[in-house]
């Protein structure tokens, strides 16, 4: 008969076992949080309002966009 269990770990394959385990959510938190105080740090500039392309707002329609807004878009800043 073979012996399905060859004694407890040593210490450093108990580290590894622990960081294989738990590492990778570990990183994810890490990668979560950052992304939230970036995004935090740029809400003041855009001013909470988000972008466009954002599935929010892809159904409003005529907010406060007229065609006077739109070719205002388009013209390039002029400095003089």
């Amino acid at each position: 008969m073979t012996p399905l269990h060859l004694g407890p770990l040593h210490p450093v394959e108990q580290w590894l076992t622990l960081g294989l385990a738990f590492g990778p959510f570990l990183v994810l938190g890490v990668v979560i949080w950052w992304r939230a105080r970036q995004d935090a740090e740029e809400a003041p500039e855009t001013g909470g309002a988000g972008n466009a392309d954002s599935p929010g707002n892809a159904d409003r329609t005529g907010d406060a966009a007229t065609a006077g807004d739109a070719a205002a878009a388009e013209e390039p800043e002029r400095l003089s």
